[in-house]
C-alpha cells in the first residue's frame, strides 16, 4: 500500500472532523479558544486518531463511526503537548516547528487552552451518544479507557515519573514503566478504542490492544533516537534536549544500537499481533514498520 497517500487522506479526514467539533473562535472566551485552535492545527501527524480509524477498519467496522473518538484522542494528545512544553515541565520554545502555545500567547493562556482541549475531548465523546444508540456500553467503556489513559494511571502519571527521573540513574524496568504510562497509554487506547467502535470481538480487541502496547513503546524508543540523531528541522523541536535536561531515555540507558534492536523487536511483536486480520490490518502493519525509518 501507499502509506504516504493513506496517511495524508486520513489526516485530512481527521482535520475536517476536528474543525467541525472544536468551537468557533468567537465569543467571550475568544482568546482561549484561539489558543486551542492554534495548538490543534499548527501541525501534527494525527497518529493517534489514524491508529483508531485503522483499528476500526481492521475489525471490519466503519472508520467514519470512529471519528468522534479519534478526534477526542487528538484533543487529549494536544492538551498534553501544551502542558509538557510549559516552563514548569519541559520548558520548550518550539513544537512542530512553530512557537509553543505559551510562547505564542502566554503561560496562563496555554494552561487554560490545555484544560479546554482536555475537557472538550470528553464533551465530544458525550455528544456522540446518538451514534451509539443501542451500544451505549461501548461508548462508556471508551470514555473510561480515555480517562484512564489521560490521567494518573496513564499520561499524567508518566509525566510525573519522567520528571522524578531527571538527573538520576534508573533501571530499564523503571524506564519502560515511564514510557508505558507517558507515551504508550494513549497510543494503546487509540487502537483499543478503534477496535471497540468497530465492533471487534474480545479476541480482536485483545490483539489490537497488544499491538498498541508494543507500538507505543517502539514509538518512544524511536522518538528518543531521533532526539539524538535527528535535527531540529526534522523533529520540529530542539534536537538534543533530552540529554541537556538529563532525561531518562533508551539511548542514555542502553545505547543507540541496543535501542534500535529493542525497537525492532517490539515492531516485530506488534506486527505479529495483526496476523489474524490479514489485509484489513495493512495500514497498521505499515505504520509499525515505518517507526524504524521515520525522521520526524
Amino acid at each position: 500500500m501507499d502509506l504516504k497517500a493513506y496517511l495524508e487522506e486520513r489526516r485530512s479526514l481527521v482535520n475536517r472532523a476536528l474543525e467541525a467539533y472544536l468551537p468557533a473562535v468567537r465569543g467571550p472566551a475568544f482568546r482561549v479558544v484561539q489558543a486551542m485552535h492554534y495548538s490543534l492545527f499548527v501541525g501534527g501527524k494525527r497518529l493517534r486518531p489514524i491508529l483508531c480509524l485503522a483499528a476500526a477498519a481492521a475489525v471490519g467496522g466503519d472508520p467514519g463511526e470512529a471519528l468522534p473518538v479519534a478526534c477526542a484522542l487528538e484533543m487529549v494528545h494536544t492538551y498534553s503537548l501544551i502542558h509538557d512544553d510549559l516552563p514548569a515541565m519541559d520548558d520548550d520554545d518550539l513544537r512542530r516547528g512553530q512557537p509553543t502555545c505559551h510562547k505564542k500567547f502566554d503561560e496562563a493562556t496555554a494552561i487554560l487552552a490545555g484544560d479546554g482541549l482536555l475537557t472538550e475531548a470528553f464533551h465530544t465523546l458525550a455528544a456522540a451518544a446518538p451514534r451509539f444508540e443501542g451500544r451505549e456500553a461501548v461508548l462508556l467503556e471508551i470514555t473510561e479507557l480515555l480517562a484512564k489513559a489521560a490521567g494518573y494511571r496513564g499520561m499524567v502519571g508518566g509525566q510525573m515519573l519522567d520528571l522524578m527521573a531527571e538527573g538520576r540513574k534508573i533501571s530499564f524496568k523503571e524506564l519502560e514503566l515511564i514510557h508505558r504510562f507517558k507515551t504508550g497509554a494513549l497510543l494503546t487506547a487509540a487502537t483499543r478504542a478503534g477496535a471497540l467502535v468497530g465492533g471487534g470481538s474480545r479476541v480482536e480487541v485483545a490483539a489490537l490492544t497488544g499491538y498498541g502496547e508494543r507500538f507505543g513503546l517502539a514509538f518512544q524508543i524511536t522518538d528518543d533516537l531521533l532526539d539524538v540523531e535527528g535535527t531540529t528541522e526534522e523533529i520540529g523541536k530542539p534536537a538534543g534536549s533530552d540529554e541537556q535536561r538529563q532525561k531518562a531515555t533508551y539511548p542514555a540507558l542502553v545505547g543507540l544500537e541496543a535501542s534500535r534492536q529493542w525497537a525492532q523487536r517490539l515492531v516485530e511483536e506488534a506486527v505479529a499481533e495483526l496476523e489474524p486480520f490479514q489485509d484489513r490490518a495493512a495500514p497498521l502493519r505499515e505504520l509499525a514498520q515505518y517507526l524504524l525509518v521515520r525522521r520526524s
